[in-house]
């Protein structure tokens, strides 16, 4: 399986957001939470309306790691939330709906199969992903653009580390994309 990579434009981060809410809220809905907020797809994909409507934090138990992750939601997030949560008469149960019932005529949440294959198309649609780029885009692409934009906000790497339960900053530098040439220009540009 080839390694997915943040998108680290933010001009490819609005195209997408424009995309998805022009195509659909929830999958909107889905890439707004998952750039800002650094869960793992798993954790999004069993999100209830009652962990978000009207809340002003999320806290949950992650699956992977079992530990509780506890956070604000950004006004972005509260704002796609909210418009998302006017838009559809759904007042109860999972987050992210699929439109395909299961045996019970109850549908759960989408898969991980269905939110891959929403960001990738999107990806494709904006021209992230072209033939030739060989850029691989996929829900994990999420978590580490929350990681790579934090960074380049200018978050410590420890700090990100520690919000992606991280065992190293070795490992959350290469987890987020940034290449030795990206820590080389810092000499460069330095330049005391």
């Amino acid at each position: 399986m080839k390694e997915v990579e943040p998108i680290k434009d933010k001009k490819q981060l609005e195209n997408m957001k424009r995309y998805l809410k022009g195509n659909n809220l929830r999958d909107w809905l889905l890439f707004v939470l998952g750039i800002n907020s650094g869960l793992r797809i798993s954790d999004l994909l069993k999100l209830t309306i009652e962990d978000v409507a009207g809340q002003d934090r999320i806290s949950i138990k992650e699956t992977k790691t079992g530990k509780t992750k506890d956070f604000p939601l950004s006004d972005n997030c509260k704002k796609a939330v909210n418009e998302y949560l006017k838009s559809t008469n759904i007042t109860t149960g999972v987050l992210f709906p699929s439109r395909k019932a299961n045996g019970s005529g109850n549908t759960g949440a989408i898969s991980r199969q269905q939110a891959y294959d929403i960001i990738n198309k999107g990806a494709v649609e904006v021209g992230i992903i072209t033939k030739n780029n060989g850029v691989s885009i996929g829900t994990h692409t999420l978590r580490k653009t929350f990681g790579y934009h934090a960074y380049q906000s200018g978050f410590s790497i420890e700090l990100i580390q520690k919000l992606l339960n991280h065992s190293a900053p070795s490992v959350t530098l290469r987890y987020i994309g940034i290449t030795k040439q990206e820590l080389d220009k810092v000499y460069i540009d330095l330049n005391l």
